[in-house]
C-alpha cells in the first residue's frame, strides 16, 4: 500500500541531512543592508547573524544613527530571511520521498 517503507525513511533522513547541510551553508552567505544612501550599512549571515556594522563618520546625531541602524539591520534581516527560506524549501523538497497523495510542495 505504502510502498518501499525503508526506501522512504532513508530519504527522509537524507532530506534531514540536507536540511543540516544547508543551515551550515547559510551561516556562509552574506548579505548587505543599508540606510540614509549608505551612510550605516551592515552585513549579515543568511542565519540572520549580525556580521559587521559600518556608520559612516558623517553621521554625529545619535537618534540619526539609531534610526538609520534600524533600517539598515531590518532590510539586510528580511533578505536573509528570504534567501533562507527559498535554500530551506529547495534542500527540503529535493529530499523528500515520492508518497502519493502527499504533494506537500506543489510540484
Amino acid at each position: 500500500m505504502f510502498g518501499d517503507l525503508s526506501g522512504m525513511m532513508g530519504k527522509l533522513k537524507e532530506a534531514q541531512q540536507k536540511i543540516e547541510e544547508t543551515k551550515i551553508r547559510l551561516n556562509t552567505i552574506l548579505i548587505d543592508g543599508d540606510a540614509g544612501n549608505g551612510m550605516v550599512k551592515v552585513t549579515v549571515t543568511a542565519n540572520r547573524q549580525v556580521k559587521n556594522i559600518s556608520i559612516s563618520e558623517d553621521l554625529i546625531d545619535k537618534e540619526e544613527i539609531e534610526d538609520y541602524l534600524i533600517l539598515a539591520l531590518n532590510t539586510a534581516l528580511d533578505k536573509a530571511n528570504s534567501v533562507s527560506e527559498a535554500e530551506l524549501a529547495a534542500a527540503a523538497k529535493d529530499g523528500m520521498p515520492n508518497i502519493p497523495g502527499m504533494d506537500m510542495f506543489g510540484k
